[in-house]
């Protein structure tokens, strides 16, 4: 379908819209990010707005929230035109956003972060603590949030901060609630929590703009669907007239095959050998081996202890006790900097708050890793052949960049995940942990990362893969382990592991297994 050919879907029959954005067009310098389009979003309802990154639909949702200015267009809720000069009026106007990087003061308690400028006072001008509190209870009590108001935020998981983000958008009680990408770091129980609050706003009148990847999600939670593509408006319907492939073949403008690429590759000797490995506190008796060729997957809820383990053998925080032994040696890993020289690497959950340096440009955040070790002679950097290294690396990954002078700051999310990926595959690892390696990233770069892992493994790298999203777990590993609150509780081979058994081990814990190949 050709951009800007609005489907009628939506238009007939269908009078009262809560809020139209019309013709909006948005450029940055040397970039046109919106072109001339549209959404129209009903009272009561989940619009999904779907679209590879790099589509526009960060850049429409921060026009609508205020935080960016139009070159041309119009938005209207509630049938009135907005003029909005900055975040605090869409606020006052009636709409609020949960940005898909997280805005939170680590410093500051959950009931602070929630209710800044909004403070309750008392009768000395002074914050009121205790009702700040009790309004911060009250708020968790309906959204069914069991969190102490009191707690530094810097204390919380990733999915914990969503769910301070979400809670935040709610209590401005908006008329228009912009979610993007909600889910992004939240396990199966998370989302359905969400989806819960979700389902109370909807029946509020509320209208709920919802940009996500995840495609089973759409199908789930959405009324309405609108597909943007390379910044242009492509075509709305209603979600229950289309089908995911149909909705794929928009996005990116052709069919895509092979979501998950698996093939069988020869295994190798063990690469990797983990054996009692604890963090007192944290997890306890952690015992694997990865294989050369192997990808050795693992799941678990939020807050199992995945990420811990994958941090301590990377040398973030040293073990309590246990053994790392890598190509039969035993080795004490007690920095980042030693992890990589014994070939380990890892993409780290968190983009934002542990990857990216957000003020640098996309080639500094790309060599950052291998300027020490990599690229010097004589203590000179090769710069030359640095970034040619660097401009191969962005085209492998069909990283969508003005130039790799750009700050990073300013790409999607997707194409930032693309540039870690790119860093860490500079440094030629035998050991690959990837933590959350698709999160954020559309259809079309999630297919191209799991055939780019398949092609890592082929060439004989073990793989570490980390994923809350059950069928990339399934559909990339060869064996999976699954963790329950900081322990072990089951093994699966590929043939025999299925959503069912994953989350009956990540439920519940059973007697600690006997890791086998």
């Amino acid at each position: 379908m050709e951009p800007n050919n609005y489907s009628e879907t939506l238009n007939k029959d269908r009078a009262g819209f809560l809020l139209e954005v019309e013709r909006v067009r948005k450029t940055f310098p040397g970039v046109v990010a919106l072109d001339n389009v549209q959404l129209k979003v009903r009272p009561g309802t989940v619009h999904a707005l779907m679209g590879e990154n790099g589509a526009g639909k960060s850049t429409l949702m921060k026009i609508i929230a205020g935080v960016y200015i139009p070159d041309q267009g119009e938005v209207r809720l509630n049938g009135k035109t907005l003029h909005l000069h900055g975040p605090l009026g869409a606020l006052e106007a009636g709409i609020a956003m949960i940005h898909q990087e997280l805005n939170l003061m680590p410093y500051m308690t959950i009931a602070e972060n929630i209710w800044i400028r909004r403070e309750p006072l008392n009768a000395f001008g002074m914050v009121n603590h205790d009702r700040m509190n009790r309004m911060t209870e009250t708020l968790f009590e309906r959204l069914g949030i069991d969190m102490d108001p009191e707690m530094d935020v810097r204390r919380l998981t990733v999915a914990g901060r969503q769910m301070i983000e979400i809670a935040k958008a709610v209590s401005y009680e908006s008329d228009v609630l912009i979610m993007d990408e909600p889910t992004s770091s939240l396990a199966d129980r998370e989302v359905e929590h969400l989806f819960r609050i979700i389902n109370d706003l909807r029946a509020q009148g509320k209208g709920i703009i919802y940009i996500t990847h995840k495609m089973d999600e759409v199908f789930e939670i959405a009324d309405d669907i609108s597909v943007f593509r390379d910044g242009q408006f492509i075509h709305s319907a209603a979600a229950s007239d289309m089908t995911s492939d149909e909705i794929i073949k928009l996005m990116v403008g052709r069919e895509v095959t092979q979501m998950f690429p698996k093939e069988e590759v020869p295994i190798g000797d063990v690469v990797l050998s983990v054996d009692s490995l604890s963090l007192d506190g944290v997890f306890e008796n952690i015992s694997f081996e990865v294989r050369a060729g192997e990808i050795l997957g693992l799941a678990g809820l939020v807050g199992s202890g995945r990420t811990n383990v994958a941090e301590t053998l990377f040398g973030v925080t040293p073990p309590s006790s246990g053994r790392i032994v890598i190509d039969g040696k035993e080795e004490v890993i007690s920095s980042p900097h030693q992890a990589m020289l014994r070939g380990l690497a890892l993409l780290t959950e968190d983009r934002k708050e542990t990857g990216l340096f957000l003020g640098l440009s996309v080639i500094e955040n790309m060599e950052m890793a291998v300027l020490r070790d990599g690229y010097t002679r004589a203590t000179f950097v090769e710069q030359h052949r640095l970034d040619q290294e660097c401009d191969s690396m962005t085209e492998r990954l069909s990283v969508k960049t003005p130039s790799m002078d750009e700050r990073i700051g300013n790409l999607s999310g997707g194409n930032q995940q693309k540039v870690l990926i790119g860093r860490w595959l500079m440094t030629k690892p035998r050991i690959l942990i990837l933590d959350e390696p698709t999160r954020g990233i559309d259809v079309g770069a999630k297919a191209e990362i799991h055939k780019l892992i398949t092609e890592l493994v082929r060439n004989g790298v073990a793989v570490i893969m980390i994923s809350s999203e059950l069928p990339e777990v399934l559909g990339m590993s060869d064996r999976i382990m699954v963790m329950h609150e900081g322990r072990v509780t089951g093994f699966l081979d590929r043939s025999e592991a299925n959503q069912v058994n994953i989350m009956e081990l990540a439920s519940a814990p059973v007697q600690p297994p006997v890791a086998h190949d």
